[in-house]
C-alpha cells in the first residue's frame, strides 16, 4: 500500500552528528511533499524548536502537521493546536519536591514553549534544552507561578546518564500510575500526561487525516520512537539508533550522518 504520511524523529534522525539536515533528506522530503505526502516531524521539541528545520524543508501551511513535546501538543503548520494532553500546574510543586529531595536537576516545559526550573544552580542540561529550542528559560519556585493558568507539557529530569539510570526505578514507582514516564535519551528523563506519546499522537492525527496505519510511516531512533514504530505500517530504524528500538522496527536503514532518511525513501516511498 502507498504511504501517505510518513512520520520523522528530528534528533539523531533527521538531524545529522552537526544537528543539520543533510542535502539528500532536503530532497528526499521536498520529492514527497511535492507527491502529496505529508510529512510530519514528530519529536520532543517544543514547536520554538521544530519551526526553523519546518521552514528548511518548506512544511507549511494548515494542511501539513507536526508532532510536538513527544505528542503533548500536535499543530498545523500554521501553529493551529489540533491536540493537546497537558498537565495541572499542580505537577510543578509534585515534581519539583521529588527532585530538590533527590538532588535531581528538574525543569518542566509550558504550553507556551517556556522552560522553568527551580534550581537556581542551573543544570548544563537544562541550558542546552533552552539554547537548542530558542525557548526563554525562567527560574521560579513553584509559589512564584499561578495555580491555575499555566499547564504544563511535560516534566523532564535531566542530567548525567549515570545518575539517571539510578533514580529512574524509584522515578517510574512513584509516578507510572498518573503519568506517562518515558526515558527519551541517555540525559532526559521526562514525564508526560497519561497516554502521552508519539505514537498515540501520530494514530489520532492520521485517523482525522482519514489515512490507515498501512499507509505510515515512520523513522527514529530512540526508545520513545518505539511508540510510532507500533501504531505505522513501516518502520524505520537509524542505524545509530537505541538497540530497543532497532528491534522494534522493521528496517534499520542508514545513519543520520550516511544518507538514512533518503535510503529509506527510495525504498519504501518511491
Amino acid at each position: 500500500m502507498a504511504i501517505k504520511l510518513i512520520a520523522i524523529d528530528t534528533d539523531g534522525t533527521l538531524l545529522n552528528s552537526d544537528g543539520e539536515i543533510l542535502e539528500s533528506t532536503k530532497i528526499a522530503i521536498k520529492k514527497a511533499l511535492n507527491k502529496g505526502i505529508r510529512v510530519v516531524l514528530s519529536s520532543g521539541r517544543p514547536i520554538d524548536g521544530l519551526k526553523g528545520y519546518m521552514n528548511e524543508l518548506e512544511i507549511m501551511g494548515s494542511g501539513e502537521y507536526v508532532i510536538t513535546l513527544n505528542g503533548a501538543i500536535v499543530r498545523n503548520a500554521d501553529d493551529d493546536i489540533i491536540s493537546e494532553n497537558l498537565l495541572p500546574n499542580s505537577y510543578y510543586r509534585i515534581l519539583t519536591a521529588f527532585g530538590l529531595a533527590n538532588k535531581i536537576p528538574f525543569n518542566i516545559v509550558d504550553a507556551n514553549s517556556r522552560i522553568i526550573t527551580a534550581d537556581h544552580n542551573v543544570d548544563p542540561m537544562i541550558y542546552q534544552q533552552a539554547y537548542e529550542n530558542q525557548d526563554p528559560l525562567y527560574i521560579r519556585n513553584p509559589e512564584e507561578l499561578p495555580e491555575e493558568k499555566m499547564r504544563i507539557a511535560k516534566g523532564c529530569f535531566v542530567g548525567d546518564s549515570d545518575i539517571l539510570d539510578e533514580f529512574e526505578p524509584k522515578i517510574r514507582k512513584e509516578f507510572k500510575k498518573d503519568l506517562s514516564v518515558i526515558r527519551t535519551d541517555p540525559y532526559f528523563l521526562e514525564l508526560f500526561a497519561l497516554h502521552v506519546n508519539k505514537g498515540n499522537a501520530l494514530r489520532e492525527l492520521a485517523s482525522k487525516l482519514n489515512i490507515t496505519q498501512a499507509e505510515i510511516m515512520a523513522v527514529g531512533d530512540e526508545y520513545n520512537d518505539i511508540s510510532m514504530f507500533e501504531n505505522c505500517g513501516t518502520s524505520v530504524c537509524m542505524a545509530n539508533g537505541d538497540e530497543e528500538a532497532k528491534k522494534a522496527a522493521d528496517y534499520i536503514t542508514s545513519s543520520n550522518d550516511e544518507d538514512g532518511i533518503s535510503e529509506a525513501f527510495d525504498k519504501f516511498v518511491f
